[in-house]
């Protein structure tokens, strides 16, 4: 799961796999692939960094465990 803030600064998390697109017009919009959409405060560049870094960790964890070290 990765943190984003609505614009009212509420904390939400989301699962990154459910995300279908990511917009800017010009508030990020977040569309999932149950149809919601949210809008987010950070930009669409920090949110895709985000998606990266919770792909990264779950790749490597993934790896870590096939192969048997930790």
């Amino acid at each position: 799961m990765i943190s984003v803030n609505r614009l009212n600064k509420q904390e939400i998390w989301i699962n990154p796999h459910l995300v279908e697109t990511i917009e800017a017009t010009p508030d990020t919009v977040i569309s999932l692939t149950t149809g919601k959409r949210l809008v987010v405060k950070e930009p669409v560049e920090v949110v895709v960094e985000k998606i990266i870094q919770y792909r990264r960790k779950i790749g490597l964890q993934v790896f870590t465990e096939h192969d048997g070290t930790t």
